[in-house]
């Protein structure tokens, strides 16, 4: 039988708020075969919650991805746990650059077919076979080079609100939507250029750089720790910061800082804004940028439709969503040029 939290969001939210002690928001990863995803899924629950660990983990046969949220008094005996498990021994630990004690409010460590859903077969790559890694230095310097290409492994959405400048921006939702794409701008350059990758922590450029290299390109590198790693490079070596605005987050906290520029745009009036949100009705759940004077107007809904929904009695809202698709089952990721037609 799987293992569950025993306290739900709402009390462990009131235990942090109590908390004295404060917590590091940390992501990992690794690629690497589990034979037993469900039992090392549980045996994991079990670890973790004695440490007070929140946050979202995903197993597959294929390795683990996790963000999590650590009380900084248990940091060292969950790492101590985390490198007793033999192929995690040398795992990266990306710390967050803005911690909040409210970023995950309970834990949950779900078994996947993958741990970054790509739509690729099993085995249809090999993910030891990847690009070569940049620290922050290098991929500064990789960046000048008039033979390189720079290409963001993220979604739309993500890139929306910060990217490295010039870089190249598929305008996908999901990550298995951006393999073919990417493949396909990138077939001219596959032998003589340079193709420099980058995602938020780096598992997406792992598989993303795979599969190129096994599409036969040739000079094939991935930005080390991702965008996470390397603004926490940039400002302990005092180098340059190539990163234009905000590095997009799958937490409560939906974005830390990479620079002070704000390069996007509330999806309603246009201003000036870098803050997404999800719309206030249930039934959609819309993600897209909202400045303040935009939320106050529209009672942090997309559109006046859903603002009027929102204003019923909450038996009729419930009602109204009965016979229609759950809102994670119709979620799509906002763009301006659609919310600002709504």
């Amino acid at each position: 039988m799987e293992l569950y939290n025993k306290l739900n969001s709402s009390q462990w939210e009131h235990i942090i708020g109590l908390e004295k002690t404060p917590r590091w928001i940390i992501s990992f990863y690794v690629y690497h075969p589990i034979k037993n995803p469900p039992l090392f899924r549980d045996y994991l629950f079990i670890q973790l919650e004695d440490f007070q660990v929140l946050g979202r983990i995903y197993v597959a046969q294929e390795g683990i991805n996790a963000q999590v949220s650590v009380p900084t008094i248990q940091y060292q005996p969950f790492l101590d746990f985390i490198q007793g498990i033999s192929f995690l021994k040398k795992v990266r630990m990306n710390f967050a650059i803005n911690h909040d004690h409210k970023s995950f409010l309970k834990l949950t460590i779900k078994v996947k077919n993958k741990i970054v859903a790509d739509g690729l077969e099993i085995d249809q790559i090999d993910v030891s076979k990847k690009g070569e890694y940049l620290n922050a230095e290098r991929f500064n310097q990789m960046l000048e080079h008039s033979n390189s290409v720079c290409v963001d492994i993220r979604n739309h959405y993500e890139s929306e609100i910060g990217h490295f400048q010039s870089a190249i921006r598929p305008d996908v939702d999901t990550f298995r939507d951006s393999l073919p794409i990417i493949e396909k701008h990138l077939h001219p350059h596959k032998i003589d250029k340079n193709i420099l990758m980058y995602c938020t922590g780096g598992i997406r450029c792992e598989k993303a750089s795979a599969y190129l290299i096994s599409k036969g390109f040739k000079n094939v590198y991935q930005l080390q720790g991702g965008i996470i790693n390397y603004i926490r490079e940039v400002q302990k070596n005092q180098l340059p910061n190539k990163f234009l605005g905000k590095n997009f987050v799958f937490d409560h906290r939906l974005s830390e800082m990479g620079s002070k520029q704000i390069i996007s745009k509330c999806h309603q009036c246009g201003k000036p804004c870098d803050q997404h949100t999800n719309c206030a009705n249930q039934a959609c759940h819309l993600l897209f940028i909202q400045c303040p004077d935009c939320k106050a107007k529209y009672d942090n809904c997309c559109c006046k439709k859903c603002q009027n929904i929102i204003r019923l009695p909450a038996w009729e809202q419930k009602k109204l969503r009965k016979n229609q698709a759950s809102c994670h089952k119709v979620f799509k990721k906002g763009r301006f040029r659609e919310i600002v037609s709504s």
